[in-house]
């Protein structure tokens, strides 16, 4: 891809999703700008990734065929000030904030702006990203197409209705910390019986992936790849009693209803 990429705020997600495309080779560096508030992370961004950084947003809105505003939602409003007669006016921008609108970012600008709402995930990472987008009507197929094409380089992605939006984070956006915790947990568990801690996070972590894994690309329903593992009256049917006693999908769905919560609220 020839577009010149910028993103404006370079916090966790943000290099996720840069170090997701330089891993690809589909984007040269040189095509890719960022920008932050502390030097300490400019320095950072220009050591760790080889590609320009700079303190000043209105620089990287000059540069950028596609815009990422990468700050927290409380930000938009005030960055979209700063760049609003910086930018290109046929410049892609995408938001991946929590709770941040199509309508928001519209009105925010104040003209007619091609603007994309997503909510991609840190596992962008490792090339396992899971984002979400939503494309407002200023945008032509062609052009999600080459949005889509920009976060394939680091994951997957679903068109989503806007009504949905805001159901991701818990879904998606958030809930590797929720795994992470199971993983934890399962290694915490390996240990109690003797396990090494290593390799008790290698065995638990592995599984977690291998689990998702056959979901993915059997598109069997998990409820049976469950009963799959389970043997009558075995040790597996006996953990998942247990958990289902501690209300272990009641916590998850209680969870998720927390942070759809919060999201709803940030703006």
């Amino acid at each position: 891809m020839m577009k010149k990429i910028g993103f404006i705020g370079a916090g966790k997600m943000a290099q996720a999703m840069i170090e997701g495309m330089l891993k690809t080779n589909q984007i040269a560096r040189e095509n890719i700008m960022a920008s932050a508030i502390s030097d300490k992370t400019v320095d950072k961004i220009k050591t760790t990734y080889q590609i320009a950084a700079t303190n000043n947003n209105k620089e990287v809105a000059r540069f950028s065929d596609i815009l990422f505003l990468a700050v927290k939602p409380d930000l938009h409003s005030k960055v979209i000030a700063e760049i609003r007669n910086q930018i290109h006016r046929d410049v892609i921008i995408i938001t991946i904030a929590a709770g941040i609108t199509l309508a928001d970012i519209e009105r925010e600008f104040g003209f007619g702006i091609k603007t994309v709402r997503t909510m991609p995930n840190t596992p962008s990472l490792v090339g396992e990203g899971m984002s979400a987008i939503c494309p407002n009507d200023s945008i032509s197929e062609n052009e999600i197409v080459e949005v889509e094409q920009l976060f394939h380089t680091f994951g997957k992605t679903e068109r989503m209705d806007e009504k949905l939006m805001d159901a991701i984070p818990a879904i998606s956006g958030s809930s590797p910390a929720y795994v992470y915790m199971f993983i934890e947990a399962l290694a915490d568990g390996g240990v109690l019986q003797g396990i090494p801690r290593d390799k008790a996070y290698r065995l638990a972590a592995q599984s977690v992936l291998g689990a998702a894994k056959m979901v993915l690309e059997t598109e069997v329903h998990p409820g049976v790849l469950k009963d799959n593992v389970c043997t009558p009256g075995g040790a597996t049917i006996e953990a998942v009693s247990t958990l289902e006693k501690m209300q272990f999908r009641g916590s998850i769905l209680a969870a998720m209803e927390s942070c759809t919560k919060k999201v709803k609220s940030l703006t």
